[in-house]
């Protein structure tokens, strides 16, 4: 497990299409601030203290190499877009021979801070955990991913709305798709996910169900301010996060 003196190093998933943005452009390449969605992950990645950061690319691929080339980071190709877990899968010979902390982060969510981050970090560590996942409270969850939890307020899985029964709907804690990881747990996990789902994708939620099963430890982290962890999904979630950004300079 964890120590504090653990390796920390980042991989960022920038392989979608974003078809929902409306736009020929691929989704990480959308800018906020003059600058593409991907830069502020890459940056972020660099500022907690990463030692590799592996993004993983597919849709327009050479062009999002392009915008974050200068970063000194690795790019692995996802050349079938297959899911989350596909996409990790994608960066294994990487990490080959590393152990330490993976985060896990979302190149299309420009306003996650230094501070956020590096508290899910410290959580993971303090707890000894071999997965912690980045969570927040909606009003209205919607298509996100739903934190299923045990009356003890332990987690006990991610279910993805698509997949998820009338009453995990209810649920307003969802998956900010952010992770700190151990990376054995990690690719061993990331090996055993199937695809039977509505979506038919290998999706990178199932790792803790696949955790627990381990008795390994899980835990999740409150984020406070939904609008950190929006990822930009529409024309109109880019339109805020540019607004956010004026407010908050």
């Amino acid at each position: 497990m964890r120590g504090e003196n653990t390796a920390l190093s980042t991989i960022i998933l920038a392989a979608g299409k974003g078809t929902r943005m409306k736009s020929d452009l691929a989704k990480v390449l959308h800018k906020v601030g003059g600058r593409p969605l991907i830069s502020y992950s890459v940056d972020l990645a660099r500022q907690v203290g990463s030692e590799k950061v592996c993004v993983v690319i597919g849709h327009q691929a050479d062009a999002v190499r392009k915008a974050v080339e200068d970063r000194n980071v690795i790019f692995v190709e996802q050349r079938e877009l297959l899911g989350t877990g596909h996409a990790v899968m994608q960066a294994r010979e990487v990490f080959c021979g590393y152990e330490g902390t993976i985060l896990i982060l979302c190149g299309d969510v420009p306003l996650l801070s230094i501070e956020t981050t590096q508290a899910l970090i410290d959580v993971h560590g303090r707890e000894n955990a071999a997965v912690t996942v980045m969570t927040v409270i909606l009003d209205d969850p919607g298509s996100y991913g739903r934190i299923v939890k045990d009356a003890a307020g332990n987690i006990c899985k991610i279910v993805e709305a698509r997949d998820a029964s009338v009453e995990e709907k209810k649920i307003g804690e969802i998956n900010t798709g952010i992770y700190c990881v151990e990376s054995g747990t990690l690719f061993d996990a990331v090996s055993q996910i199937g695809n039977a789902n509505v979506q038919k994708e290998y999706y990178l939620t199932d790792m803790i169900e696949i955790a627990i099963k381990k008795r390994l430890t899980v835990r999740s982290f409150l984020a406070t301010k939904p609008i950190e962890v929006m990822g930009i999904n529409t024309p109109d979630d880019l339109n805020k996060a540019v607004e956010y950004q004026k407010t908050a300079m």
